[in-house]
């Protein structure tokens, strides 16, 4: 059955067992601003002056009244991007999903479009990056979804439009101002008030609103994605609505996003006769994410959600940055535990530099994945949670996007289930340890086992679960005790 483009019939969409059984997946959150490995918002914050990214672009590339975005553009040749070498890395590192970026609030498509002369298969790479990514997911049988940051752009890059107010060029329009660039930098004065703050996050502008759906569904028409994830909430109605908490959203305040929401998952059914697409944004009100899945960016839920979730994140900056450090191997994986431990999925960015490639780094870091998962596969693929998410002294502290490494202790237990058996991961385990279980007092147990090692001796007493952990761990990172139950 269709859906139509109204939060009733969206409501009843039901998300694929892909998607609650792959638990990690890996993005390639890539395009142009990755060219001066200078990090996140590069096209904005150029155009900010003073600015750390504005001081490196005037002196390393000249003033953008001169040299602007659109010359970056040309400078991004992906020229030793090779899809198929890192999918078989990504998929051997645990991956069970693959997504690259259409696009971002650049501007700059990742794909060849009717609608904007500016996209990868005519400036730049002169490919078709989305394409080679699909294909090469394809070859693993991997679900294959993009991201979307377009329904931000408008108001997002007002700042093209303005001028510095001190020093030699001051008071020179930066190019955005050129009539012959107004397509690719948008004709947005109505967002120039002085100010540089990224604010509103969604433009009330009709005429970008109708762009908007026009692209989406071009987008859809060329990949049918398995998902399809919005940098915002679901356009374009954000908090300027003034929704309370609990109310019911109105169709009219929503409709881009609802249209585009049902043709992405109608488009699944005409492919396949079912529905296997998931619509993903960032509200954390039911009423508004239930339409999909609610993504949560660099950050976590608290405690066990009733509906499948995503945490979007990164090993560093979002786009490259040469100065920025990475995430260490255990501390993704405890995230990854910690999030499926309720009934959440991981998003991976793995970074790229312009040229395709990744460094020694990232591959280091997905290959001790991949050592993980060999041992631990069998915990993570296809569970559920249980019914609690964990025990222990420790939780992820969840400040906004700020992801601190929690600091573990032997008492740090997070669960996952899956027919008969429980896994216990253990967070902090040591060799020749007794690792102390008090949360499975209702469980018959037969018996215990540690991946990657065999049977270890245990005893319940009183509901408490005791086990002696060998003095050799089989991982130096999260350990995990499976617990086949009666």
């Amino acid at each position: 059955m269709a859906f139509q483009p109204t939060f009733e019939s969206l409501y009843t969409m039901q998300v694929p067992e892909w998607f609650q059984n792959a638990k990690f997946g890996i993005w390639s959150h890539w395009g142009p601003q990755s060219v001066p490995m200078c990090g996140d918002w590069y096209a904005r914050n150029m155009y900010i002056q003073d600015t750390p990214q504005y001081l490196y672009h005037v002196r390393h590339y000249g003033h953008p009244s001169k040299f602007g975005y659109k010359d970056i553009c040309r400078l991004w040749k992906a020229e030793n991007f090779d899809p198929d070498k890192l999918m078989a890395l990504y998929y051997k590192a645990g991956a069970r999903y693959f997504v690259a970026q259409a696009m971002h609030h650049d501007h700059f498509f990742n794909f060849p479009s009717k609608y904007n002369r500016m996209n990868a298969k005519e400036v730049g790479p002169m490919k078709d990056i989305c394409g080679m990514w699909r294909d090469a997911a394809r070859k693993y049988g991997m679900p294959f979804g993009l991201t979307e940051h377009l329904s931000a752009s408008f108001s997002w890059w007002r700042v093209n439009k303005m001028a510095d107010n001190h020093g030699p060029y001051k008071g020179i329009p930066y190019d955005g101002n050129d009539p012959e660039w107004r397509d690719f930098y948008f004709d947005n004065y109505e967002h120039v008030d002085g100010t540089t703050d990224a604010s509103p996050w969604f433009t009330q502008n009709k005429a970008f609103h109708a762009y908007w759906v026009k692209v989406m569904k071009e987008l859809i028409d060329l990949y049918t994605p398995d998902l399809l994830y919005t940098d915002g909430s679901l356009p374009f109605g954000e908090h300027w609505l003034g929704m309370a908490d609990g109310a019911k959203p109105k169709d009219a305040d929503y409709a881009c996003g609802l249209e585009i929401a049902a043709y992405l998952y109608n488009k699944s059914i005409e492919k396949y006769g079912k529905n296997r697409a998931v619509y993903t944004q960032k509200d954390r009100r039911r009423e508004i994410y239930s339409v999909g899945i609610m993504d949560v960016e660099k950050s976590q839920l608290p405690g066990i959600a009733d509906r499948p979730w995503q945490t979007d994140t990164c090993i560093g900056n979002w786009f490259y940055d040469a100065k920025a450090p990475f995430k260490r191997p255990e501390q993704i994986i405890e995230m990854l535990v910690d999030i499926i431990s309720k009934n959440g999925t991981m998003l991976l960015n793995i970074l790229q530099r312009p040229d395709g490639t990744i460094d020694d780094e990232a591959v280091f870091i997905l290959e001790e994945l991949g050592k993980w998962f060999d041992i631990c596969a069998e915990a993570v693929y296809d569970t559920r949670p249980y019914t609690v998410e964990g025990e222990g002294d420790t939780k992820v502290e969840i400040n906004g996007f700020v992801e601190s490494k929690t600091h573990w202790n032997t008492s740090d237990i997070r669960f996952t289930r899956k027919e008969n058996a429980v896994f216990a991961f253990l967070m902090a385990s040591r060799g020749g340890m007794t690792a102390v279980i008090r949360s499975l007092k209702d469980e018959t147990i037969k018996d215990i086992e540690l991946l990657g090692f065999g049977k270890v001796e245990w005893m319940k007493s009183f509901g408490v679960v005791t086990v002696k952990l060998p003095d050799t761990l089989p991982t130096e990172y999260v350990n995990v005790l499976k617990i086949t139950t009666a």
